[in-house]
């Protein structure tokens, strides 16, 4: 059995390897994982105790501040390393059922059950043939049951050196052990030639526009920072040491807000992206894009990162690319038929050719510009010219600036 994932240029696998342990061992792991279970459940207790602003705790650095004795006291024949995976898994799952209540759907506390324990780097030792896991009692080695040499995911990844052995996660099944060893390596993929584009325009009222025609508002982002900034100024005008108090714990508050909208964001501009069946998403460049957009504050750049930052990652997860492409001229080009002067942008929300007419949404507009620039680009390829294309409302747009409808003629 293999899961397969790409994140960037780092290629990770999960190749599944069955254990033989020793029977006058097999107490210790079935105790190892009981307390492991107990450790996790009891950080995960402890995050929907809440914090003092009422919210569920997800920081795995204040989880381990609040529980760490606690449950080293609790669990105190568990190997510290476990202690802390614990914690990782139990506010992984944690913030997990935040996610959803976000999203609008049903979860509930998490309860550890399953037979499993998971073991960073420092809690399992690989060896060619067997491993070495931290348990109660002391380490265990358990021999690898792998199959011949030949065409299987474990000869691939765990017999190649290229490959780097990293956190696994030990599992009891029907009265077996298996071990789900995660393998890593560097790995720049080679892009596409062809494949289909996803524009996107970022900006200040309209945090994100795309090809497509999909817009996020930054109006509710941009609300709740006026609130925090006139809260701010006021304690600062008390200037007491409580009110200092006030400011970071607010700062902790608005990060974590502004963070979970701007992944609810960047969740929907990917399934934009899976829709439309794109192999690639385009960002116009984010460098110096403050000089750009005098309206923009540090607040702004800082979300636009954080936003192309969350979308590379979980696009990666669906084996779609990323990309940040010159802007140069893009608010100012006609996406129609390629005109292109200041004037064509007489008021900040509307684009309106002097040329050809075309009058439309301005961040819509640029959000195709950044697209196609992506999509020429392709042209450059020294395979020849490339077959990209640029995903539209109802259709696709190729280099040669034919449009191919979906359903109807845009």
């Amino acid at each position: 059995m293999i899961v397969n994932a790409v994140y960037g240029i780092v290629i990770r696998r999960t190749v599944v390897v069955k254990l033989a342990v020793p029977n006058e061992r097999r107490d210790d792991l079935c105790e190892t994982t009981a307390q492991f279970q107990q450790a996790a459940q009891m950080v995960a207790d402890r995050a929907f105790e809440r914090d003092d602003d009422g919210y569920v705790i997800t920081s795995k650095t204040k989880l381990h501040k609040l529980t760490y004795e606690q449950v080293r006291e609790a669990t105190n024949e568990l190997n510290a390393d476990l202690v802390c995976a614990a914690r990782n898994y139990a506010a992984d799952s944690v913030k997990g059922v935040t996610s959803a209540w976000q999203n609008g759907k049903y979860a509930t506390h998490p309860r550890f059950t399953a037979n499993t324990v998971v073991y960073n780097k420092n809690a399992v030792t690989y060896r060619d043939n067997h491993c070495t896991l931290a348990a109660i009692n002391g380490r265990v080695k358990a021999e690898y049951i792998l199959p011949p040499e030949g065409e299987n995911p474990q000869t691939e990844y765990l017999r190649d050196n290229e490959w780097e052995l990293r956190e696994s996660t030990l599992h009891y099944r029907n009265g077996d052990y298996y071990l789900h060893v995660g393998v890593a390596k560097d790995d720049e993929p080679q892009e596409a030639e062809g494949g289909t584009v996803l524009g996107v325009d970022l900006g200040v009222k309209t945090i994100a526009t795309t090809s497509t025609g999909r817009m996020w508002s930054a109006g509710y982002l941009n609300h709740r920072r006026r609130e925090y900034e006139t809260i701010r100024g006021s304690l600062q005008q008390t200037g007491t040491e409580s009110a200092h108090r006030t400011i970071d714990g607010i700062g902790e508050r608005e990060s974590r807000w502004a963070e979970d909208y701007l992944h609810r964001i960047s969740k929907a501009l990917v399934q934009e992206a899976v829709t439309h069946d794109c192999s690639t998403i385009a960002f116009e460049d984010l460098t110096d894009i403050r000089d750009r957009m005098p309206a923009a504050k540090a607040f702004h750049v800082w979300a636009f990162r954080r936003l192309y930052e969350y979308v590379e990652y979980k696009a990666a997860e669906f084996g779609i690319g990323t990309k940040q492409v010159d802007p140069a001229y893009t608010s100012q080009r006609c996406s129609k038929c390629g005109h292109t002067e200041r004037g064509n942008r007489p008021k900040q929300e509307r684009f309106y050719c002097r040329k050809c007419g075309y009058e439309v949404h301005a961040d819509y507009n640029a959000a195709k510009n950044i697209g196609i620039k992506h999509v020429h680009a392709g042209q450059k390829s020294p395979r020849g010219r490339a077959n990209r294309q640029l995903a539209l409302k109802s259709g696709t747009l190729n280099v040669s600036d034919e449009f191919t409808s979906a359903e109807v003629s845009a």
